[in-house]
Parts: C-alpha cells; sequence; structure tokens
C-alpha cells in the first residue's frame, strides 16, 4: 500500500484518533481525499500511524455539532470559541492503526494541512503496516 499524503494533526485529537475514541476530525473546509493517509503529530517530525479517510460531512450547524460530540471529541464549551467554531466539516475516519515506531519525514516549508510524503517516507510507512 502506497501511502502518498499525511495529515498534520495536534495532541491530543491525533491521539484520540489513533485510539478510537475520535471518528471526526473537523475541519473548516470538505475534503475530497479517500482511503489512507498518515497521520503526523504536529511539530513531531513524525508520522504516527495511519487512518482511512471514509467520508466527509457537512457543513454541521452548531446543534448538529452538540449532538455528535462523541464523534468529534469537541466540547460544547469550546464549540462557540473563535479557534473552534469555524470548523463544520467531518472527515470521518475510520481503521486508524499506531505505529510501534514512528516513521520520521521531511516537512516541507508552508504545510500546514497535509504533506506530500516522499517516496522513501512511504515504503517506510507500507513497512510499518507489515
Amino acid at each position: 500500500m502506497k501511502i502518498e499524503k499525511g495529515l498534520l494533526i495536534k495532541s491530543p485529537a491525533v491521539d484520540n484518533i489513533l485510539s478510537g475514541r475520535k471518528t471526526w476530525e473537523m475541519r473548516s473546509a470538505p475534503t475530497k481525499i479517500r482511503g489512507t493517509i498518515g497521520l503526523i503529530r504536529s511539530k513531531s517530525g513524525t508520522v504516527i500511524g495511519v487512518v482511512d479517510i471514509v467520508d466527509c460531512k457537512g457543513p454541521f450547524s452548531k446543534g448538529e455539532l452538540l449532538q455528535n460530540e462523541s464523534k468529534h471529541l469537541i466540547t460544547p464549551e469550546r464549540l462557540d470559541s473563535p479557534e473552534v467554531s469555524k470548523y463544520k466539516f467531518a472527515w470521518v475516519m475510520a481503521n486508524a492503526r499506531l505505529f510501534s515506531r514512528p516513521v520520521p519525514y521531511r516537512h516541507p516549508a508552508g504545510a500546514v494541512i497535509w504533506v506530500s510524503l516522499e517516496p522513501q517516507t512511504s515504503a517506510a510507512i507500507s513497512g510499518a503496516l507489515s
């Protein structure tokens, strides 16, 4: 399996995805990307696991977000904060797998959401999955 994209996510959100507790990654825009992607803990320099993006839903109202707190884990108090209130789209994730050993990657300048993974990084991720 060739994994060419990595998604940058801050802790604790990335840890909650990898534990299976969080199945919706909330974002301000939809995504058309589907399939297996690398999960990068922001500022770590490593891909720490993989997950499948299986759908994208939204935009959601505040009421709909409140009803689905168990999927995105954003507390009701945080939904009104300027940092979080822009997140109206759920990137639906499944089959999260944490690596026993993180895979280092080269972070290109300007990458803030997605990273295009180099061939050697993709190969190392494939090895970590076998």
